[in-house]
């Protein structure tokens, strides 16, 4: 690994965070130009062959609250969440998102690049791109496989190991009245459930952006133009005294979290100059700190931190967005080897599975999602208000899906709070949230924690109608599954016990569907309420659009008002996608390197 040090002096490019975009374009440039030396600063540490990264079956454990391989971001408290502190984590490791994320395979509609309005942004021109990056293994006739790639890094698998529980959920819900669709990833199916393809290879390992695009070029021996620099968190973008002012360096300062508490020396700042462009790759939550703390933003806010106005750009940090989610556990009847509770209660041994290379390591447990859209009848029940979003945004476009939903056979929380056993748990997530949120700079040189934070959540009416719709079509779906055992109580709404809501402990139920009172109604906004939270797809707080609509960045990535500074992640995505967002995140990576190499005269 080549490792940067002041000996290896300015380089070409930086790319100022090494999260899942970052690594796609930087590996893509050093692999197209030996010649072109750039340098990846992350956070972070190295994800090298980390067993918990390597191996799917073990992901929650980077959301457990003493995780050091992701970024806590904590949200102000929140009326719409009962006065609650929202918690966002995101990628704090080398690959970022991709390397501690559910592996969920799931990819824009190509609604949504076309909704972005920007030239070489629509589907037509991002749907090859999406291609490019992947290597689909799934096979059948029902499978048109030109929408695909099947050469790219990425492999695309259901790793070996599939849950036997899953052809019982497709039967179910077919019985229902949903749909089961073959290929939900092809840019345009919508409304229904399908047996579910991971980001993991084959032999079961986890296809994260550093594995796939950066550790082979620092282990060939044959690109010594790339270069990390780890577990270092960069402050500022530094500028020359050109108008507009030019991009020609960053400063950085090693990660304090990441150094023995013991030190008694204070982290001493550095510079490190890039003579044809600085790429700031931080994610939604940190791209736009470091653009305030280099004078990038509001002047407003500026001003009132002595922080010298490079550009003036008052949509930097606005436009926070992500997918709400509500997650509910069920008992199940499965055998042990359908769910992955044991490996996450340590009933199973993970060491000795490891060592045994056990198939189900290479399983996250979600064998089935869904992009969902309700019937006329479900909208109306919402009420009138709800009606109109809806007859405004989803109506006419039927590739909308207004839900998302995974199924996750497991328990998806401390399993200290729950009998030994096995759960499956239904995690709802709305598509295209109305709520937006903000994130902003509260000093200019605290890098850790030193912002305001605005998720946003549920401050849009309609956006909590579709979590009551969601709770209740998915727990008509699991009350009548064959491994159905009741609810949990500590992941429910607290019904009356002369509710015709109340909870359930027992078998799968007949066909009749729960009749909800406008009392049970208001119990289940008031679970939402206090238990919504993210999925950890935030996006949108650079966003790329016209400087006069509130943009930070252009067609081409640039940073308006200045030289040689671009964007490269899910903060420039403008509006949201119908998916988990690690795809659109390897896609903006794809393109951010092909718009490098264009300008820099290579074919990448």
């Amino acid at each position: 690994m080549t490792t940067y040090n002041e000996s290896v002096g300015d380089v070409d490019i930086i790319f100022a965070g090494g999260g899942t975009a970052a690594c796609v374009a930087a590996g893509r440039l050093a692999k197209a130009n030996p010649d072109l030396k750039i340098l990846l600063i992350e956070g972070g540490r190295n994800n090298l062959n980390d067993p918990t990264v390597v191996n799917p079956a073990v992901y929650l454990s980077h959301l457990a609250p003493d995780s050091t391989t992701a970024l806590f971001y904590k949200a102000r408290a929140s009326k719409d969440l009962g006065g609650r502190e929202a918690i966002v984590p995101a990628g704090g490791i080398l690959g970022g998102g991709s390397s501690i994320n559910f592996m969920m395979y799931t990819r824009a509609q190509g609604i949504d690049f076309d909704s972005w309005n920007t030239p070489g942004w629509a589907a037509k021109d991002m749907i090859p791109l999406c291609n490019k990056l992947e290597t689909f293994h799934p096979q059948g006739p029902e499978i048109d496989q030109s929408m695909h790639g099947h050469d790219g890094p990425i492999h695309i698998s259901d790793g070996g190991f599939r849950g036997k529980s899953e052809s019982q959920f497709m039967d179910t819900v077919k019985k229902l009245g949903h749909k089961e669709i073959v290929d939900l990833q092809d840019f345009d199916q919508c409304g229904g459930f399908s047996r579910w393809q991971r980001y993991v290879s084959p032999d079961g390992k986890r296809q994260d952006a550093a594995h796939r695009y950066i550790h082979p070029l620092l282990e060939d021996g044959q690109h010594p133009n790339l270069h990390l620099l780890l577990e270092s968190k960069v402050i500022r973008v530094v500028f020359d005294e050109s108008s507009p002012p030019r991009a020609i360096g960053v400063e950085y300062k090693p990660n304090s979290n990441a150094q023995p508490s013991i030190s008694l020396s204070k982290p001493v700042h550095s510079i490190v100059k890039a003579k044809k462009l600085v790429v700031v790759t931080a994610g939604a939550l940190g791209t736009p700190q470091i653009l305030e703390r280099s004078g990038v933003g509001n002047p407003e806010l500026l001003k009132k931190l002595d922080i010298p106005v490079v550009s003036d750009l008052p949509g930097v940090g606005e436009n926070y967005q992500d997918h709400h989610l509500v997650l509910y556990p069920y008992k199940a009847s499965l055998e042990p080897e359908e769910t992955i509770d044991g490996i996450l209660s340590g009933r199973k041994d993970f060491v000795k599975a490891l060592g045994e290379k056990d198939p189900m390591l290479g399983w996250n447990a979600i064998d089935v999602c869904a992009k969902l859209r309700p019937t006329d009848f479900e909208v109306a029940s919402l009420g009138s208000d709800f009606q109109k979003d809806w007859e405004k945004d989803f109506a006419p476009y039927p590739s909308k899906p207004l839900l998302l939903c995974g199924v996750v056979n497991a328990f998806l929380a401390d399993p200290s709070l729950v009998q030994p056993g096995q759960y499956f748990t239904m995690g709802t997530y709305s598509a295209y949230p109305y709520s937006r949120g903000s994130i902003h700079i509260t000093d200019k040189e605290n890098v850790i924690d030193g912002y305001d934070f605005d998720s946003g959540f549920l401050n849009h009416p309609s956006d909590i109608k579709k979590q009551l719709w969601a709770y209740k079509m998915t727990r008509e779906i699991a009350r009548r599954l064959p491994y159905y055992k009741g609810e949990l109580e500590l992941g429910h709404p607290k019904f009356k016990d002369n509710s015709n809501a109340r909870l359930q402990d027992a078998s799968p139920a007949d066909d009749k569907d729960i009749e909800y009172s406008q009392e049970d109604d208001e119990l289940i906004l008031d679970w939402i309420r206090g238990n919504l939270n993210t999925t950890w797809h935030s996006l949108g707080t650079c966003a790329m659009r016209e400087q006069s609509k509130g943009g930070v960045v252009d067609a081409d990535l640039n940073v308006y008002g200045t030289q040689g500074l671009k964007v490269a992640d899910l903060s420039l995505v403008p509006e949201n996608v119908g998916a988990n967002t690690n795809n659109t995140a390897l896609v903006v990576g794809e393109k951010a390197a092909v718009i490098i190499g264009r300008e820099l005269g290579i074919q990448v």
